[in-house]
């Protein structure tokens, strides 16, 4: 029987959300809380549990998992904490375990550490040796640095996007590990670095051109040409110095094919880098547009999309819509926890004037209305699809004429629509529906959505990639100096 230790430390963040978050932001669960908490679940653990609770010869040991919500750079003295906390737990396992995996994420950053995974992943190396095989799972919007492959045996990356594959992605994970705890492989790694950065339509993996590299990594793992193949996009709003897009495989001590792989996947993309651009509508003619539509219209404000690092605190498409007098019924959130804690104060039914949303990021300007409270909640929720709990804190529904708002006290996924299921309310209601996300799963607006208006709006994780203001990345890259060129490189692991 082998013993394979599961941890986890995850989260994204933007660097250009300008308020730092703290240790609070992070859920923290330990012990068999863990096995508790994510068995059945569409999550990386999830699906290592599956895999290995279909396995008899593997017992897992449980140790410490911190998951962080997306947002802004995290303090350095609470990453330092949770990396202590981390190292402390499975240290007690030492000469006691077989394997290690690990669930991370790709994009965290501290406000003194740029690649906080890395540095994870070589002091886990320190303590357990290099006989201790490790391998760990990663968004494929992570940043998948040098240390990272130097202080781990193997990776498993989503792919999907809108993601779908968590749990997926936590088997693969199981299955390459017991492969080189039992089948005693070698495993070898190719990786290619380009120097680009993408987003817009054309990344969702069912219909869009980077379907091609997901897919044909997938083709290699399902082949059993690769033990591990993906490509990682990175988060563009992650301002780290190794973000980039890269391919990698992983073989069994096969770099000719590793690298043959890698290569064909870099070379693939690389001639369709200008298409991977998200294409925008700027925001007045994005209200003329919905103002001469049928229901529905969505507005998709992925420039303060928590779920990419926003705060979600951006009211700059519901404020240009009151001030053009839009026609239509309004659908939104914002977060505000001052407006949220004055309705609780004043009760359902009152008549409030209160302001709402850029008091974090002054990006934006407070929108000043009188509303009426329809309801307020502050039940945690689960998301529709994903498995990670949403705790919006105090919640307040909002009426101001035609505008409805939900407001929250802290940032919530809005990757579906469970943040307005969950106040009672149903998107289809109403004629437009703000939604802080890039890209939703079909099935929860654009499948009978009327329009989805892609808004060039300012913010922490706008798609318009040259009004971020990049400092740490590589340079140059693309977009951001059109003239980048591609020489690829193979680099051996």
């Amino acid at each position: 029987m082998k013993k394979v230790l599961i941890a986890g430390c995850a989260q994204e963040i933007s660097s250009f959300n300008p308020v730092e978050c703290k240790y609070e932001i992070f859920h923290i669960i330990q012990g068999n809380e863990i096995y508790d908490y994510h068995l059945g679940k569409n999550s990386y653990i999830g699906g290592a549990i599956e895999e290995i609770n279909k396995s008899k010869n593997i017992e897992p040991v449980f140790t410490y998992v911190a998951e962080g919500f997306a947002a802004g750079t995290l303090e350095h003295s609470a990453f330092i904490k949770i990396k202590n906390e981390f190292l402390e737990k499975i240290k007690l396992y030492v000469n006691k375990i077989d394997g290690i995996y690990l669930s991370l994420h790709g994009a965290m950053g501290s406000s003194k550490e740029l690649d906080p995974e890395g540095l994870i992943l070589e002091e886990v190396r320190k303590i357990f040796g290099k006989n201790i095989p490790i391998v760990i799972s990663l968004d494929l919007h992570g940043v998948l640095t040098e240390k990272m492959l130097n202080n781990c045996d193997g990776v498993s990356s989503l792919l999907t996007y809108p993601h779908v594959d968590f749990s997926e992605t936590g088997k693969r994970a199981i299955k390459f590990l017991k492969k080189i705890m039992f089948e005693k492989i070698k495993p070898v790694a190719a990786r290619v670095k380009i120097p680009a950065i993408v987003r817009g339509k054309e990344l969702i993996t069912d219909t869009g051109l980077f379907g091609n590299q997901t897919k044909y990594a997938k083709s290699l793992i399902e082949s059993n040409e690769a033990l591990s193949a993906g490509f990682f996009i990175g988060n563009p709003f992650t301002d780290v110095p190794e973000l980039c897009s890269q391919s990698y495989v992983y073989t069994d001590n096969n770099k000719s094919s590793a690298s043959k792989n890698a290569l064909k996947m870099a070379n693939d993309f690389w001639p369709n880098r200008k298409k991977m651009q998200a294409e925008l509508i700027n925001l007045n003619d994005a209200i003329k547009l919905g103002s001469e539509s049928s229901p529905t219209v969505v507005f998709t404000d992925a420039a303060d999309a928590p779920s990419s690092g926003a705060l979600g605190d951006s009211n700059a498409i519901i404020s240009e819509m009151v001030s053009q007098k839009y026609p239509h019924t309004i659908l939104s959130t914002i977060l505000d926890s001052d407006a949220a804690n004055l309705a609780f104060k004043m009760g359902v039914g009152s008549l409030i004037k209160t302001s709402v949303g850029g008091k974090l990021d002054n990006r934006f300007k407070p929108l000043i209305l009188e509303f009426e409270v329809i309801s307020i909640n502050e039940k945690p929720f689960m998301p529709e699809k994903w498995a990670w709990l949403q705790k919006p804190g105090k919640s307040a529904v909002l009426k101001s004429n035609n505008l409805t708002i939900v407001v929250t006290s802290n940032p919530v996924l809005q990757v579906d629509r469970s943040i307005y299921y969950e106040n009672g309310l149903d998107p289809k209601n109403y004629h437009s529906v703000i939604v802080k996300s890039p890209h939703c799963e079909p099935e929860f607006y654009d499948d009978w959505a009327n329009k989805n208006l892609n808004v060039d709006a300012i913010g922490a994780t706008s798609a318009n990639l040259l009004s971020l203001g990049h400092k740490n990345c590589q340079r140059p890259i693309y977009p951001l100096e059109e003239d980048t060129i591609f020489i690829p490189e193979v680099e051996e692991y």
